[in-house]
């Protein structure tokens, strides 16, 4: 079972980016000689700016991928949408105009991207839907698997609660309506938690917003009392910070809090890990989804078929269209106890980035500094 998965993916993978072989795939395990130059443009669309992975982590990943398997003749054309559909449709469109060879799609809207999708088809131009799952004629998939995103989320948050029961009210706040990512997020968790505690209150919180996350935290805490809910599950950490804020309004502390989960590992979600105002979050390995995306990518546009078939072996299905080839990542439930194992081996933060003067107290208690 893939659950099993969860407690062996440690981040002890070196993360060279240069290394391809650490997907299955050299770069001789494609065609011998590819059918176009390195001379190549890969467009990266990416969705919102309230998530700080996507310019710190995702797309600096990418582009240097993207110029050490193409002798750094390959460039990168890069555009954040800011939430905002019709920002993205423009962006995509300039893409199209300026002729990229493939487009690293991350939609704000799914469905609503589908005719942009098409529209990129018509002129020849691959997409490949990284991190979200986009509608329409899309040529792959790479991402993490997201359902199991939101099993390792559930199953955190029942097992921070000492002897969990119906009798223990649950207030879940998820991601945005229109990614569907979040919809994963949200059934792999209630497979989790169903049966266990009750859903006392729950929210699907439009573009993540972590103002409206903390807004709808402050109903739960009005409608059921503040210490009459023993954990919250958060789709991820922005929304969490805004989570925790709704409790600190209400007059609790960090000690007082009940578990709260999240996902990406941004830097204040792991100090709140570490001060305790957060129990965990959900550590994705960026460097190994961008280095596959960005290798998926090259092998696509230079013909590469068969290292582009060993990058992406697994298959999904959209709405819209069945059999997508896709590479989907595993992830690691981050939690005080691994955070010197995970974020800090894969050098994702360093010990002085997490232990400023804030938190230098919580990290000589946990022996990271």
């Amino acid at each position: 079972m893939r659950r099993i998965a969860i407690a062996v993916v440690a981040s002890t993978m070196s993360l060279s980016l240069a290394g391809c072989g650490m997907l299955g795939a050299s770069e001789s395990s494609g065609s011998a000689t590819p059918t176009r130059s390195n001379d190549i443009t890969v467009g990266v669309l990416m969705p919102e700016d309230t998530n700080t992975r996507y310019a710190e982590f995702d797309y600096p990943i990418i582009k240097k991928t993207v110029a050490e398997l193409t002798q750094n003749k390959g460039t990168t054309e890069y555009a954040n949408a800011a939430g905002e559909t019709k920002t993205q449709n423009t962006q995509m469109q300039k893409m199209i105009d300026d002729k990229v060879d493939i487009i690293l799609l991350d939609a704000v809207d799914a469905k609503l991207i589908a005719p942009m999708v098409q529209k990129a088809k018509d002129a020849k131009i691959p997409v490949i839907a990284y991190d979200r799952l986009a509608q329409g004629p899309i040529d792959a998939y790479v991402s993490f698997d997201n359902e199991l995103v939101g099993e390792v989320q559930g199953r955190s948050l029942a097992e921070a609660i000492s002897n969990p029961s119906t009798a223990d009210k649950i207030v879940m706040v998820n991601g945005s309506p229109t990614d569907p990512n979040a919809g994963q997020f949200k059934a792999g968790a209630l497979s989790e938690l169903n049966g266990r505690v009750t859903i006392a209150k729950s929210y699907d919180t439009d573009k993540w917003s972590p103002k409206l996350a903390q807004a709808e935290m402050t109903k739960a805490i009005e409608a059921l009392g503040k210490n009459n809910i023993a954990g919250v599950y958060s789709a991820n950490d922005a929304m969490a910070g805004g989570i925790v804020k709704a409790f600190e309004a209400a007059g609790m502390s960090d000690g007082d809090l009940p578990p709260i989960t999240g996902q990406d590992a941004e830097l204040p979600a792991v100090q709140r890990i570490i001060s305790g105002e957060q129990y965990m979050s959900v550590y994705k390995p960026y460097p190994a989804m961008a280095a596959a995306a960005a290798q998926a990518a090259v092998a696509k546009v230079q013909g590469r078929e068969l290292q582009f078939e060993a990058l992406t072996r697994d298959k999904v299905d959209s709405p819209t269209t069945k059999g997508i080839p896709a590479k989907l990542q595993t992830v690691v439930a981050l939690t005080k106890s691994n955070i010197k194992t995970t974020v800090i081996a894969d050098g994702i933060y360093t010990v002085a980035q997490i232990c400023t003067t804030k938190y230098k107290a919580a990290c000589d208690a946990l022996k990271l500094s």
